[in-house]
């Protein structure tokens, strides 16, 4: 295999300018309706499919349509579907969704016979297309950015089949070339469905050691005494809370500077977010704002009203204003370890009890003196401390793994914009 990458600047020789861009000389810009067969036309699918019925016809929905072989998918009965035999669908077909959820594409795996729903089209390729090839440049960024730009509709948006069928995309006429293209893709896409599948055994193997450390359930070697409740209060007997105020609503001028204010929603469920839109404010405004205390590193932030239960540790020296709708928890570290606290806050019996112990109709929040009295029965510091390593462990390994994946992702990206445009040629 030989890498021919293409120069930047004018159009070189062997590459032409065309709808879809600059291509190289020997491929074609088709249509899809010329892309499929002519005994089988781009159709959408069943349009009421009932009720699920046992033994009935298995119907692929969007939520499904890249995990087909693995899904539970909703069955329609015969009677229902039969007036919708044109839109069966058989291995090898390309699937591309084109109400709603507009622009996810997947593959009907080989055996499989069905049907889909009335927000899915079908496309059945001729024989000098690849499925392969097709499907990975629909979902490539800069088709699904073309295909935005057709969609219409407010309230419910559609990729007519009119205009799928008069969309273009680049294809080589070389079916070799096609699949060449195509199966360097799958292999980094079977590199990211290893990593998903790493990376969702790691959540439940978590899942399942939270709920056995962080109850009792199970011990870890040489801990043995009894575990005793606690208020929260008495976890934390200083808590900053600025709910329901912000400097602006008290006419206060944030003055600019680098200070992140913490507001619901920057405090995420497990860790702070200043990606987010976020206030920053100077020097001046936090000595004027932060006068009941200040976050500190191991302190642990929490939002009390919706998004409820956020909570996140703090990790840094940074300074923060603390604002609206959280609460800052600064732990007695004679009781309570605050990492074994974020574990546990970020746990579904706690966040059960909160939600429990909330109220209102339009914004479900906590009342501080409801959330001081909430009670959490914790083991002695030593072995929390034990605990949350235990935890932080695997939290470290979960996010190595979604490091690699967001770095496979990337090399996705950049592939299948040098490979599907022929920037890059595989000879």
């Amino acid at each position: 295999m030989e890498l021919k990458p293409l120069r930047q600047g004018s159009v070189p020789a062997g590459y032409k300018h065309t709808e879809v861009g600059v291509i190289p000389e020997n491929w074609e810009v088709v249509a899809t309706a010329d892309l499929v067969e002519p005994t089988a036309p781009i159709c959408y699918g069943v349009v009421q499919v009932g009720q699920d019925t046992n033994g009935g016809v298995p119907i692929v929905a969007i939520k499904y349509v890249k995990e087909i072989a693995s899904s539970p998918l909703h069955r329609t009965s015969a009677t229902l579907e039969e007036p919708y035999a044109r839109s069966r669908v058989k291995g090898g077909d390309v699937l591309i969704s084109i109400k709603g959820t507009i622009g996810r594409v997947g593959i009907v795996p080989e055996g499989f016979e069905g049907n889909i729903s009335r927000e899915l089209a079908r496309l059945r390729l001729k024989p000098n297309y690849s499925a392969e090839y097709v499907a990975q440049q629909l979902d490539a960024d800069s088709t699904q950015s073309r295909i935005s730009r057709s969609v219409v509709g407010t309230t419910r948006l559609e990729f007519s089949i009119a205009t799928l069928r008069k969309f273009e995309l680049a294809v080589p006429k070389n079916r070799d070339e096609q699949r060449a293209i195509a199966t360097a893709l799958s292999d980094v896409d079977g590199l990211l469905g290893g990593l998903d599948r790493l990376i969702a055994k790691k959540r439940d193997l978590k899942q399942a050691a939270m709920q056995q450390l962080l109850t009792g359930q199970t011990r870890l070697p040489g801990f043995h005494g009894e575990w005793k409740p606690w208020t929260i209060l008495q976890i934390a007997p200083n808590i900053i809370d600025y709910r329901g105020r912000t400097p602006l609503k008290l006419g206060m001028e944030w003055g600019g500077g680098d200070i992140p204010a913490l507001s619901a929603r920057n405090v995420k469920m497990g860790y702070i977010d200043c990606q987010e839109e976020t206030y920053f404010g100077s020097d001046a405004l936090y000595t004027r704002w932060m006068t009941n205390g200040h976050a500190r590193k191991g302190d642990l932030v929490i939002t009390t009203e919706a998004p409820l239960g956020n909570v996140a540790l703090i990790s840094d020296d940074r300074k923060y204003i603390l604002s609206q709708r959280t609460v800052l928890l600064q732990v007695d570290p004679s009781i309570a370890s605050s990492r074994f606290l974020h574990q546990l806050m970020m746990g579904g019996r706690f966040q059960q009890v909160l939600a429990e112990n909330s109220s209102g109709s339009t914004a479900t929040g906590i009342q501080r003196k409801r959330f001081e009295k909430l009670e959490l029965t914790l083991p002695e510091v030593s072995e929390q401390t034990a605990i949350a390593e235990v935890l932080a462990d695997i939290d470290a390994e979960l996010a190595a793994l979604e490091q690699r994946r967001e770095k496979t992702r990337a090399l996705k990206q950049a592939m299948m914009q040098q490979f599907l445009t022929g920037r890059i040629r595989l000879v």
